[in-house]
């Protein structure tokens, strides 16, 4: 815990110093699976305007060279450390600063990158449209080479338009009332991930989807390029240790794909979480180096035999957390790379092997250390706040979710897909409920499309899909004895809630109680007047650990069960049910709590 503390105290103090123009917040390179070793950080001091009347566009602000406020980005204006606190509802706001193109970037293409500004961007270069974007949490790239001059400075202005309210806009738990409530937290307003530029050549690789297959003792890559020249060859290297252990030379195409077969091979797994360096080289027809890309990769699988998920072809029993990813002080941004990594390390160090990551799309350098450290985790969209009945909603997840699946997929560490939590804004009546359900099973298929993961319809509950790979329900019930009498097979069948217009009963797939706890303790008195947790509160810490204990030993005890989560990692403002308090400060006994968390049934993993 020292150790949280002094990298928030680290996190606090760059953020100070990138005000004074001595440093930048988040300094380490955003997207760990493809680095580039020329790159520009532009994180740090800009200037913005809040624009309520929405009338920037009329007053010309596209070619503004400075507004009147100071912010500092990656942090939302709602976040202390962005140096602007405001928590009101912003509907559109104005970011500029100056961007410098070296001098030797001439001659290759210049790409802006935004890792995520919520929820509709539109980027200008010295007043000139760049591009715009739609998607509160999904990162995005412009090329703006033609734009800008290599040796030159220019201007670069950020539109936000941003609407929690509108219907048609995934936003996960930002509060559609003024103030926080409920499971409702501080809003996210614009830029809150790194901004960043590089050169890249004019025939440099996009991106590469990187497929392990454990069975064959292989990688497969699929690559795709800003551009092709005749006589243009990708090569890969595999390394372990600074040692090639693999390499493939292949013609550069969109149709063509390598594969690199490994004679030993080492596994990813969460008792070892071995990576694979990976470097990518673009080369002319004569072996010039175009393009060079370092990466990283896992040799994992994953799939499902029955009611049964496998990893590396061994049964593992989840242990997950809910983990919904916000921050005292940053909101949805972490304080630095360091707080990113520690919440891995608290959640493991009670006892679970994973999370699932709730309405929250979580940045790359999450995934990153979740690879490094070994831990399982469950990619999730932020979609409540969609109404996907309305079809611009449905319009806008469908484009954000395939972004977040490309981005994320070749991460080990995530092992299901979940687009949607609980509620996708059921109608009364089944005529109409069948649009929605229809919008769920297109998401389904669309997400087995882009990647070999299982993907898990719907958290909770809602199904739609029949032959959904994970099911799951949740259950907050606090009588133990209640709890495991839910849980009973009757006839045969599994229990599920009586929701109207069910239409998906439980077919055999693996069955997960993905939220059940949230049991309510706390510590201090910030929230003290709007604080909750599920049920009555225990009354002793011993009531508290013989509750804990006896929910989980409940779903242990029956067989058909796979794996849990248990709500939540943290409080969350308001919400007092985590295992550790919103500023990650330790709540309970560990040992305890580990204690709990650790046990595994017999059979698995």
């Amino acid at each position: 815990m020292k150790k949280f503390l002094s990298a928030l105290a680290l996190g606090l103090a760059v953020t100070f110093a990138a005000s004074a123009g001595e440093a930048q917040p988040r300094p380490e390179y955003p997207r760990p699976q493809f680095e580039r070793t020329d790159w520009i950080n532009l994180n740090g001091e800009w200037s913005y305007t809040f624009d309520f009347s929405r009338s920037g566009m009329e007053k010309n602000y596209v070619a503004s060279e400075g507004f009147d406020g100071r912010i500092i980005v990656p942090f939302t204006p709602q976040s202390e450390l962005s140096g602007v606190g405001f928590k009101d509802f912003i509907p559109e706001m104005w970011y500029q600063r100056t961007i410098s193109v070296p001098q030797d970037w001439d001659g290759k293409r210049v790409i802006l990158h935004f890792g995520a500004v919520d929820y509709i961007a539109s980027i200008y270069i010295d007043g000139k449209i760049a591009g715009r974007h739609w998607g509160g949490s999904s990162s995005f790239s412009l090329d703006i080479t033609r734009l800008v001059t290599a040796g030159s400075t220019h201007n670069l202005v950020v539109r936000v338009e941003d609407d929690e309210r509108s219907g048609v806009y995934a936003k996960g738990k930002q509060c559609g009332r003024f103030a926080s409530f409920g499971c409702e937290y501080t809003r996210t307003t614009g830029i809150w991930q790194t901004v960043w530029m590089e050169p890249v050549a004019k025939t440099g690789l996009k991106d590469v989807y990187v497929v392990p297959d454990l069975d064959q003792s292989r990688f497969v890559f699929e690559p795709s390029y800003y551009g092709l020249s005749d006589g243009q060859k990708l090569r890969i290297r595999v390394k372990d240790g600074g040692k090639v252990v693999g390499e493939k030379t292949v013609p550069a195409s969109a149709q063509t794909h390598a594969e690199i077969v490994l004679k030993k091979v080492k596994t990813w797994s969460p008792e070892n979480p071995f990576l694979y360096d990976v470097e990518f080289d673009v080369l002319s027809s004569d072996g010039k180096v175009l393009d060079h890309v370092c990466s990283y990769a896992g040799m994992r699988k994953v799939h499902i035999v029955g009611n049964r998920l496998y990893i590396n072809n061994e049964p593992v029993y989840l242990r997950l957390v809910l983990d919904q990813g916000f921050y005292p002080d940053g909101i949805w941004t972490a304080p630095s790379d360091a707080a990113l990594k520690n919440d891995i390390e608290l959640s493991m160090a009670a006892g679970f092997n994973g999370a699932r990551l709730h309405q929250k799309v979580f940045e790359p350098r999450f995934h990153y250390w979740a690879d490094k450290l070994g831990y399982l985790t469950w990619g999730e969209s932020a979609s409540w706040g969609a109404n996907i009945n309305k079809p611009l909603s449905a319009r806008n997840f469908l484009t954000e979710w395939e972004e977040t699946v490309v981005r994320d997929r070749n991460h080990p560490s995530i092992i299901m897909w979940t687009p949607f939590n609980e509620t996708w804004e059921l109608p009364d009546n089944r005529e109409a409920a069948r649009e929605a359900c229809r919008m769920v099973e297109d998401v389904y298929e669309l997400t087995k499309n882009l990647d070999y993961r299982p993907c898990h319809d719907v958290s909770g509950n809602y199904h739609t899909v029949p032959q959904t790979d994970v099911f799951s329900v949740h259950q907050y019930e606090q009588d133990v004895e209640k709890f495991k009498e839910w849980m009973r097979l009757k006839d045969g069948k599994v229990p599920q809630l009586d929701l109207k217009n069910r239409e998906v009963e439980y077919e055999g797939q693996p069955f997960i109680l993905d939220e059940y706890g949230g049991i309510k303790w706390v510590v201090g008195q910030e929230f003290s007047e709007i604080s909750w947790g599920y049920g009555n509160a225990p009354k002793t810490l011993d009531e508290f650990y013989e509750r804990l204990e006896g929910l989980t030993d409940a779903i242990l005890f029956y067989d058909y069960i796979c794996g849990y989560c248990y709500t939540q990692l943290t409080d969350v403002e308001q919400e007092q049910n985590g295992i550790y308090n919103y500023d990650r400060t330790p709540k309970f006994d560990m040992e305890k709590i580990r204690k709990v968390f650790t046990k595994v049934p017999k059979g698995f993993k």
